[in-house]
């Protein structure tokens, strides 16, 4: 591969918002992508922002509220491969946060929960279920979708 078509992966931040030993999931709607199963408050990085700043904007475009950059710890770090492109899943876990939780995008979330973290559901994207479990057993590092 030469230099100029060097490898470029995509990077997302997920944001585990927990309370009580439960984490707030929403539910994929009309998306086009894993719609009906349930994921975190998530984002790709836009470019020429920290991961911190993305989670920050996801968490006021997606549950309207407002995210301290301090008050976030990196929780778990995936590689993670799908058919279309290779990513870099950075998770970030809070417990504080100000504003009142709502779903802010009606067109791609039919539904903002709390589950418990010991008794996730059944439908949730995958990669996410594996990633909690993870941040409960303080595994810091993950690969998801690899064969071998």
């Amino acid at each position: 591969m030469s230099e100029k078509e060097r490898f470029k992966p995509y990077v997302a931040a997920y944001l585990a918002l927990t309370q009580n030993d439960q984490v707030l999931l929403l539910r994929r709607f009309n998306t086009g992508y894993q719609d009906g199963n349930y994921s975190l408050i998530a984002g790709r990085l836009d470019g020429g922002e920290t991961t911190k700043q993305c989670i920050i904007r996801e968490a006021a475009e997606e549950a309207g509220i407002q995210v301290n950059p301090e008050d976030l710890e990196v929780a778990h770090v995936a590689h993670r491969l799908t058919p279309a492109r290779e990513y870099f899943d950075i998770y970030l876990r809070t417990e504080k946060w100000t504003g009142e939780i709502t779903n802010m995008e009606l067109d791609k979330c039919d539904e903002l929960k709390w589950h418990d973290l010991e008794n996730l559901p059944d439908n949730i994207l995958p990669e996410v279920k594996l990633a909690l479990q993870s941040i409960n057993q303080k595994i810091h590092f993950g690969e998801f979708g690899w064969e071998g």
